[in-house]
């Protein structure tokens, strides 16, 4: 089966990712960083129990692993696959995961909080994002009651989350639109309407890879329908603003923009060894290439997917033995060029 990073959305492929997440706590355990290791684990278990038949909500085939069990190195490239976030990646807390087969589905049990849920697709669609959230919400809490307070919603281990409990965002490849000199403003306005751009893989022009998550500032006051509709805004907001800078270029400097994406194509073709920088910067180029129509490729190619099996931790699992930094640089080399498509 594919995995969801593995797609490309073609109405919109500078689109490239959505996600919906809700953090909730089980009414009848304190947070987790109250919980003993024995505690923890009573209510891992518990919850894992009560969850086994998820599938017959959707159909889909899941899996369960107990993070602990999990060695460092995967823990690390389940991070960089997006499953879940840092904190949980290095946590010591019991905690367990429930992810589905395509790993769009993710539900991990104890860590930061006693459930966090989240489901992402390739492209803009929260709205459906958010109906499955809604639905796998309910049917988690109607066998484990939330701790919900009537003035300030679901109650949850930091003050950012409470209230919706919810967390909106889409990640988009901006590499035109954040070169420019206003793009720091830009993102500053959008802080004003109460949503946070930051860049994935860094801050600012450190960003290699041009891709930038939009998300809400705020869980507490809105709804999630309102979460939601400021987020698909504000992302195709900046999408617009991004195509129309986009269209100038093309239009001023063709010719050198091709040959940019054509270089770019070449020394990731040819090269031996890649660091983690350039061969975002060059995958970026390509991405957008492609896009435009400057690069004609075999078949339905998501660069993403690269992308995220450029990182370290995905990179060093398929190796049998650890690597160094020149070595991966090479491991990183070879496996772009097995997998990067071939150009018509």
């Amino acid at each position: 089966m594919l995995k969801w990073f593995e797609c490309v959305d073609q109405k919109r492929p500078e689109i490239v990712s959505s996600r919906v997440r809700l953090v909730r706590n089980w009414s009848q355990y304190a947070f987790p960083s109250r919980l003993s290791q024995k505690e923890g684990m009573e209510m891992v278990h518990r919850l894992e129990l009560g969850l086994q038949n998820l599938g017959s909500l959707d159909g889909k085939h899941y899996e369960y692993h107990y993070l602990p069990e999990l060695g460092e190195l995967e823990r690390k490239a389940l991070y960089e696959r997006r499953v879940f976030n840092s904190a949980i990646a290095s946590g010591k807390n019991p905690a367990g995961l429930i992810l589905s087969e395509d790993e769009d589905t993710a539900i991990v049990l104890g860590g930061t909080d006693h459930i966090r849920l989240q489901i992402l697709s390739p492209g803009l669609h929260l709205d459906e994002l958010w109906a499955r959230c809604d639905q796998m919400d309910d049917f988690i809490n109607a066998r484990f009651p939330y701790a919900f307070d009537k003035k300030y919603g679901y109650l949850t281990s930091f003050p950012t989350n409470v209230g919706t409990g919810m967390r909106a965002s889409v990640v988009l490849h901006l590499p035109t639109l954040s070169m420019g000199k206003k793009f720091n403003g830009l993102v500053a306005e959008m802080g004003r309407f109460g949503a946070s751009v930051r860049g994935v893989y860094g801050e600012g022009s450190e960003n290699y890879g041009a891709l930038y998550e939009i998300s809400n500032q705020k869980t507490l006051g809105m709804t999630e329908k309102e979460i939601v509709d400021l987020v698909n805004r504000v992302a195709l907001q900046l999408l617009a603003q991004e195509k129309q800078v986009r269209k100038i270029t093309l239009e001023k400097r063709r010719l050198e923009y091709a040959d940019e994406v054509y270089k770019s194509y070449g020394v990731l073709k040819y090269a031996r060894r890649m660091s983690a920088k350039d061969a975002m910067i060059f995958l970026s180029r390509i991405m957008s290439g492609i896009v435009d129509g400057i690069l004609e490729i075999d078949g339905n190619c998501a660069i993403y997917r690269i992308m995220l099996g450029i990182q370290p931790a995905n990179l060093q699992r398929l190796s049998e033995r650890p690597l160094g930094k020149e070595e991966l640089d090479e491991a990183r080399a070879d496996y772009i060029r097995a997998e990067l498509p071939e150009v018509k």
